[in-house]
Parts: structure tokens; C-alpha cells; sequence
């Protein structure tokens, strides 16, 4: 029997999705499960996005420029402008979803056996990416004590090695919702321009910042324009996850060249979407004013019902819609699995995903799970409480 490439046995199960099966049981047993494992937000699509799929006229369905129509560009480029981001529409190849952007950038920088380092817990399907791009993932640990804060330079430089091409971020973060500042930012600047690095910078979550905080993008770090790939989306920004449209954005021109020789050989991006999100860059900032206050509100809820049981620890980020919360438990995969498999109260159970998918090093975030604050207010409190008495019944509760 042939047997199947290496590169597919290697290739991580998602932690977000791994545990389907059993909530997909839970359900079938009657029980509601509050899905607190996947950034799926419940938030509407803007209103312009959805009529520019209604009004759809054309009587053939096109491909697209392989580098995704050129209305779109050029109006996403002025878009990035109006925000203080310095982006030409010669910059950007709009690509089938933020997930493509990433691995062209690694396809396009890197060859196989190459290493890229990461700050974890990180977004676990950055594994699968670097798979597919033959490059080997080198994490460096943020800690959960520190509100997973970007590590000491001196941690990030002695993860260099001879075969190190870059460096990958994403602000604010997927799974810990951190923001890095502008200080962080430009101590990292400071190492990739030393030691001639790329920097991956996956911003797709720009819009959701909280408490007043800013975020800064990769672009407008001075002397970088060579070295910064950044990494964009419409998924969460406009609640759009089915439109699987993002965008691979440098000022490197051979990058850029070689990106859309990738970007050919897939042919192009779906056309119908771009129209979408074309369409969607039309929306208000009093949209996205409304989101965020929605998203502070339901942080508040998650995060300080987290805190005040006993034994949860969760530091309060500053932006996305994601947390990581650390469990007086003994491992938190079998936790989230008990949840489903054996837990109800009144009904009702938790689905979360465990932190363990989101780090590199073997046995980080044993104890931790990250968590998805993207349901309605209510249902936020119902799943602590859930929680709350979960934790009081967990045979492996450490207290």
C-alpha cells in the first residue's frame, strides 16, 4: 500500500477543531454547547458587503487577476492611506484568505530546512503553514504572567541561527489577544534589520484594539521596506470568514514578483468575494465603533467572570476577541474533553480549545485553553457560569 508524504503525516490537527467529534456528541444528546473555540464572530456583515453579493449581475463568472481585481487594490491601497499606512496598490496581492498571504510569504523567502521564529502560544495553523513551506518553526515562550508580553530581545536573538529567515507576529495576537507597542515593535525592527531578517507581520486584527490602545503597523516602521511582509484579511474585520479574501502587502518589489507567480499558478482569487469585500470597504467607522464596544463588553464579561474563580488565572488583552486562560487543572485537553463528553449543568456545557495547539515547545500550555469571547453577552456569562461549577466537579482539579 503507498503510503502517504511525510509533510501529511507531520502536519498538526487544529486544537481548534480537534474536538469537534465530541461536541457534535454533546449536541446530539441534547445538550447546548457554547462555542468559545473558533473566532467565528456572531457579529453582522456589513450591509454594503451583503448587497454586492445580492446584486451580482455578471453573466459569466470570471477568474480574476491573479492579483486580485484592480478596482479593489486601488481602492484598498487608499483605504491603508486614509489610516496613516503607507501602501500603493502595486504593493498588494489580494489572496484566497490571510491563510495563502502566509504561506506565499514563506514560499517566496524562504527554502526548505530554513526556520522562522514565532513568540508562543501562537496561531496553531502557523505549524501547518510552515509544513507546506518545508521551513521549521523555532518558538520563543511568551509567558502568561507577563500577559504574554513580546519576549526580551536577547531571548528572540539567541533563537538566530545560520538558517533563520524571519521572524512572525500577529498584532494583536490570535490566541492571547495581546497588542505589542510601538517600543516592542521597534526594539524588533532593531534585530531584523542587525541580523537581515524578514518580518512576517499577520495584522488581521487591527480594527479590534481596546482601552484606548493603538495599534501600530509593521509599515510604518522606518528602514524596514525591504524586509516587512505583512499579512491582512477581511474575515474578522467585516465578519466575513466565508469570504476568503486577505492580502500579502510588501514594499519588496522581488518578493512581490515571486508572490504573484504563486498567485498565477492558483489562477486567482474568488472573484465574488473580492466584490464583497470591495464593496465592504465602503463601511463607517461608527460600525466598527459599535463592534468594539461590543467586543470590550463581552471581554469584561469572560475575562473578570474567569478571574474570579478560584484558582483562574487570565490576563485582560488589549485587543482581537481571544484570550488564554490558565485552569487549576491537570491537563487541559482532557478538561476540555470531559466538558463535553461527561459535564452539564443545567443543560448546558463549554466548548474551548486547548492551549497546548497553540505552543511549539512540548508540554507548554498543559494547563491553559484558549478561548473565543465571540457570542452574545448572555451566553458569555452562562459559559462561566458553566465553568465555574465545572471546575467544582473536574475529577482533576488541583486546588
Amino acid at each position: 500500500m503507498p503510503h502517504i508524504s511525510e509533510k501529511a503525516q507531520i502536519v498538526p490537527a487544529s486544537p481548534i477543531r480537534k474536538l469537534v467529534p465530541y461536541s457534535e456528541a454533546a449536541k446530539k444528546a441534547g445538550k447546548t454547547v457554547y462555542h468559545l473555540n473558533i473566532g467565528q464572530p456572531d457579529i453582522q456583515t456589513p450591509e454594503a458587503a451583503l448587497k454586492a453579493i445580492h446584486h451580482f449581475d455578471e453573466k459569466v463568472l470570471e477568474y480574476s487577476h491573479s492579483a486580485g481585481i484592480e478596482s479593489y487594490r486601488i481602492k484598498l491601497s487608499a483605504s491603508y492611506k486614509a489610516q496613516g499606512i503607507p501602501v500603493e496598490t502595486e504593493d498588494i496581492l489580494i489572496t484566497t484568505g490571510g491563510s495563502e498571504a502566509l504561506i506565499f510569504a514563506m514560499l517566496c523567502t524562504c527554502n526548505p530546512g530554513d526556520e522562522v521564529i514565532i513568540p508562543e502560544p501562537f496561531y496553531a495553523n502557523y505549524n501547518s503553514f510552515a509544513v507546506t513551506a518545508g521551513v521549521k518553526v523555532v518558538p520563543v515562550t511568551a509567558k502568561i504572567e507577563d500577559g504574554f508580553a513580546l519576549p526580551a530581545m536577547e531571548e528572540i536573538e539567541a533563537k538566530i541561527s545560520p538558517r533563520t529567515k524571519g521572524i512572525v507576529i500577529c498584532n494583536p495576537g490570535n490566541p492571547t489577544g495581546y497588542l505589542y507597542s510601538k517600543t516592542e515593535l521597534e526594539a524588533l525592527a532593531e534585530i531584523v534589520k542587525k541580523h537581515d531578517l524578514f518580518l512576517y507581520a499577520d495584522e488581521v486584527y487591527r480594527e479590534f484594539c481596546y482601552d484606548g490602545a493603538q495599534p501600530h503597523s509593521v509599515l510604518n516602521l522606518p528602514g524596514l521596506e525591504a524586509h516587512v511582509l505583512m499579512i491582512d484579511s477581511v474575515s474578522k474585520r467585516y465578519s466575513m470568514c466565508g469570504a476568503r479574501i486577505g492580502a500579502l502587502i510588501s514594499k519588496n518589489k522581488e518578493v512581490m514578483a515571486a508572490a504573484l507567480k504563486f498567485g498565477q499558478a492558483r489562477l486567482s482569487p474568488p472573484t465574488i468575494d473580492q466584490v464583497a469585500a470591495e464593496a465592504a470597504l465602503s463601511t463607517p467607522q461608527s460600525y466598527f465603533d459599535e463592534v468594539v464596544r461590543e467586543y470590550v463588553a463581552r471581554r469584561n464579561i469572560m475575562v473578570d467572570g474567569l478571574n474570579s474563580i478560584p484558582g483562574v488565572f487570565c490576563p485582560k488583552p488589549k485587543g482581537a476577541f481571544y484570550c488564554v486562560a490558565r485552569f487549576p487543572v491537570d491537563d487541559a485537553e482532557k478538561f476540555c474533553q470531559w466538558l463535553l463528553e461527561s459535564f452539564s449543568f443545567e443543560g448546558q456545557t463549554v466548548m474551548m480549545a486547548p492551549a497546548n495547539g497553540f505552543y511549539s515547545t512540548t508540554g507548554a500550555g498543559k494547563n491553559e485553553a484558549r478561548i473565543a469571547y465571540v457570542l452574545n453577552q448572555d451566553a458569555l456569562r452562562k459559559a462561566v457560569e458553566c465553568l465555574r461549577v465545572a471546575l467544582d466537579q473536574y475529577p482533576g482539579t488541583l486546588r
